[in-house]
């Protein structure tokens, strides 16, 4: 079997399609999200609204309503008379996210072992599947993007209201680090591995084990985030201050 080739990735995004009034809200909120998660808005990046109404083709004030929503996830910063731009993270903030997440997605997995559905299970595995697809066409974003899903399912087949919203909120501020945690090939295969562990452990309703691979592989993630962050800070220090969370 042929390991896959390491990952390449664009220096521009392509452009996204209009947005059509009837899924305006919704479909603003999303793009925004994906140019910020994606890495094509980087952190601290100051948001020129008259760009992005142009790519989107909306007016401003839609736009500035996205923006809200965003900045209420953490992702986007509202300054009084200076605008928005892409909010950033502190080593610390990122150490302690990363510890709360692992947290409520052990928990998560713990509680999805008893009461997680046949149907659930199986949407589950055709999503892993399409992961694996996605991991051999080198395609970052369509990985990303099932990899987040599967955690989500696992989330809502715990069906605990509260720890689905706090959950949701702490994986909002994430997104974009673990996003560019798969940005080396070696980071990417582990965490394949470890969602094919997860699978087993679900479908073996193996609460313990699903928990301890959930908090190990959050963990991971946080420990590649900061290294990948820390190479190129390392002739100056303060630079380091912040790592970018979008």
């Amino acid at each position: 079997m042929h390991a896959a080739p390491p990952p390449s990735f664009p220096r521009s995004r392509p452009p996204l399609p209009k947005v059509s009034r009837q899924w305006l809200h919704d479909a603003v909120v999303e793009h925004l999200r994906s140019l910020i998660v994606e890495g094509a808005l980087a952190a601290g990046q100051k948001l020129n609204e008259r760009e992005l109404c142009e790519v989107f083709g909306i007016s401003r004030t839609p736009l500035r309503e996205a923006m809200k929503v965003l900045a209420a996830e953490g992702l986007i910063v509202l300054a009084p008379n200076r605008g928005a731009s892409v909010a950033s993270m502190s080593e610390l903030e990122i150490r302690e996210a990363f510890e709360v997440l692992g947290g409520l997605e052990a928990l998560a997995g713990q509680l999805a072992c008893e009461r997680i559905s046949e149907a659930e299970l199986l949407e589950i595995r055709g999503l892993h599947q399409s992961m694996l697809a996605c991991r051999t066409r080198n395609d970052l974003a369509g990985y990303y993007s099932r990899n987040q899903m599967i955690h989500d399912k696992i989330n809502e087949a715990a069906r605990n209201t509260s720890l689905r919203q706090i959950y949701l909120g702490v994986n909002r501020r994430l997104q974009a680090l673990r996003f560019r945690s798969n940005f080396q090939a070696p980071k990417w295969d582990s965490a394949v591995h470890d969602h094919a562990q997860m699978l087993l452990a679900l479908e073996a309703r193996d609460g313990i084990r699903l928990a301890a691979i959930l908090q190990r592989h959050l963990l991971d993630k946080r420990e590649a985030v900061l290294g990948t962050a820390a190479a190129p800070c390392e002739a100056d220090s303060a630079a380091c201050s912040e790592i970018p969370s979008g």
